[in-house]
């Protein structure tokens, strides 16, 4: 019963926002009583943060799933994106943007989390990239993460709109992936871009 009640907490609060969702919403909608979610989560706070961390682990997940996948460099990069807008499509506000504003301290938490996963995919996927010729062997590897990290959770905690991250960030991925692209590199970019991720 926990699981299935962070499972639709989790589709919930990723469609209509943290905020907004309540307990009794969430009882509602399984058709349980509240009491039954107080027996598994003294507040809404907690369930919070154990739906905040199933979506990390289904992330990771995916990624991993992606990476392990005979993707290059710049095409992993774009199914990565892929798979971002498709979890999010529902979602009209940020989640990232979201906790910040109204759960500053789960933000805080999540954060050290989510900061080594995503500095670890960057640096991974720079590697991926210089030993195929697509990215310079010249650059400085922890700069460019840290670059793009910053770039990236910059878009995510402060515009509120979903939709406008995703624009942002696609924005955010062609300049990074120029930053550090060799020739061969920008014609891969060029190709992946002839092909939209909507």
């Amino acid at each position: 019963m926990k699981e299935k009640i962070i499972s639709k907490a989790k589709e919930m609060f990723l469609k209509l926002g943290f905020k907004s969702i309540t307990m009794d919403d969430i009882a509602g909608e399984m058709c349980i009583s509240k009491k039954t979610i107080y027996k598994y989560f003294a507040n809404k706070e907690l369930l919070i943060e154990e739906s905040v961390q199933v979506i990390h682990t289904e992330v990771n997940g995916i990624i991993a799933e992606i990476t392990s996948k005979d993707f290059n460099a710049i095409e992993e990069n774009f199914e990565i994106r892929r798979m971002f807008a498709e979890m999010f499509k529902a979602t009209d506000t940020s989640p990232l943007y979201q906790l910040k504003k109204h759960y500053p301290e789960i933000h805080e938490k999540v954060l050290t989390y989510q900061v080594e996963m995503c500095q670890t995919c960057f640096r991974e996927n720079i590697e991926k990239g210089i030993a195929q010729g697509l990215y310079r062997n010249d650059i400085n590897i922890e700069v460019y993460v840290n670059f793009y990290y910053s770039l990236i959770f910059t878009i995510n905690e402060n515009i509120r709109s979903e939709r406008e991250v995703f624009s942002l960030e696609m924005e955010a991925l062609q300049y990074h992936t120029r930053a550090m692209a060799t020739e061969k590199g920008i014609a891969e970019l060029e190709k992946n871009l002839l092909n939209p991720i909507t």
